[in-house]
This record gives C-alpha cells, structure tokens and sequence, in this order.
C-alpha cells in the first residue's frame, strides 16, 4: 500500500525558503546553503502541479540555490572597496523584504477581522434635543464693558490689522496669470507660416497680445525649426529675422 503524504501548500519560492529557514532555526543572515538547498530540492521534488507557471518559479530558485552553492566553492569575490562579497547577500534581501511584506499582510488581515467585529449605532436624538441651543445671556457677555470700551477695543483691532499690511508690497496691482492654450497657438503659428511662407519674426510678434503670448510664439517657433519645419535667417546683428516655410 502506498504511504500518503501530504505536502504543505506556500505561496512561492520565498515563502518555501522561509519555512525551511525557521525549521531549521538558523539565522536569516548566515543561510547553510548546503542544508537548506537539499530540502529545498526535496521538496519540490514531491511536488505534484499541473500549472508550469508556479513550478517554473520554485525551478527558478532552485537553480539560484545551486548557483549560490557552485559559488561559495569558489575564492572569495573582492569588490572595489576590497571587501569580500558573499554570494547569499541578494537572496537575503530578498527573504527580509518578503518577510516583511509577509508579516504586514498577516497584520492587515488582523486589522480587516476586528473591523468586522466593530459596531457602529445610529444616531437616535430627538429632534428636539438636536436642535436646542443653549439661551445667551447679554448681560454676562459684556459684563462691565460699555460703548467707550468697545470703540477702543474695535480702534485697536483695525489697528493690528493695518499692521499687517506690507506697505511696499501693498502697493503692488494684482498678479494675473494669463491662460494660454498651447494647442491653438500652435495651430495658429503653423496656419500663419502656410499662407505667408517667408515673413518677419517681428512681424509675427507683433500679433501678440500679451507678454505670455510672445513667450509661447518664440517657444513655438523654436520648435518649428528644431523639427526643419522653418528655416531662419539673420543677415546681421540687430537686423529683422526672416521665417521661412520649408513644409511645401
């Protein structure tokens, strides 16, 4: 009769190395990698999966396990800094950070299950209740204070107030931002090059009706020429720029 063995189900290569790690009550820091790459092939060799998927992925590390072994075999690597690399140290930041991710998923699920138990109760007032607003007595309010106080009091206030204002900044008009929408002027540059074909740059500016508009048209235009849409020419310095249309 054939023994049954029934194998433990993990999520994937990591969480299978994680299990054998704690079996083994070894440290996370200092693998055995002969031991651990032994089990680690034991047990998939038991493993019975119809999905190439999931097996493909604990082959994978097998073969990084074996990797790993064939290495430490090897003469210590020396990286730039002299100092001796061990072939564990990427698997083990691996395992750390699956650990992590591991026991916050653990606490997370904790979390969901006592959110089920949690009860909230509705809101039950009477209307009545709900509405009241305690009575305000003007008497208590104002106590001692008078009219004469109270001119003094608002005099200061406004006071404080004028305070606050910056006199040099104050002076200053309100900053608009002017809405400029690159699309159309785009649009508008490249309408404007197909019916005049070779035109003055001053020209063109003078079209614009604000700061911002002659911005985007000189960006625009500097586009046009990097993609040899236009060609520009200065004869002299100081002298107009002349645009010329090289789209037929």
């Amino acid at each position: 009769m054939a023994l049954s063995v029934k194998l433990e189900v993990f999520e994937g290569p990591l969480d299978l190395l994680l299990h054998l790690i704690e079996k083994n009550k070894v440290d996370i820091y200092d693998i055995p990698i002969v031991e651990i790459t032994a089990q680690y092939l034991e047990y998939i060799q038991q493993m019975q999966t119809e999905d190439m998927n999931v097996m493909s992925e604990f082959l994978v590390m097998a073969a990084t396990l074996l990797d790993i072994k064939c290495r430490m075999l090897l003469p210590k690597e020396v990286n730039e800094e002299g100092e001796e690399e061990d072939p564990r140290a990427e698997l083990v930041q691996r395992l750390l950070e699956y650990k992590m991710y591991k026991y916050m998923s653990y606490e997370l699920k904790d979390r969901q299950v006592d959110a089920a138990h949690t009860l909230f109760k509705e809101r039950t007032l009477p209307k009545e209740i709900e509405d009241y607003r305690p009575p305000v007595d003007f008497k208590t309010l104002l106590g001692d204070a008078d009219l004469n106080k109270l001119q003094k009091l608002f005099k200061i206030v406004m006071r404080r107030q004028e305070d606050k204002i910056d006199p040099v900044r104050s002076g200053f008009g309100k900053i608009e931002k002017d809405e400029i929408d690159m699309d159309v002027k785009v649009s508008y540059i490249e309408e404007y090059i197909r019916i005049h074909r070779n035109f003055s740059f001053r020209e063109l500016l003078e079209k614009q009706h604000s700061k911002m508009e002659i911005i985007v048209t000189f960006l625009v235009i500097l586009e046009l020429m990097k993609v040899g849409k236009i060609s520009i020419v200065q004869e002299d310095t100081f002298q107009d720029i002349i645009i010329t249309s090289k789209v037929a």
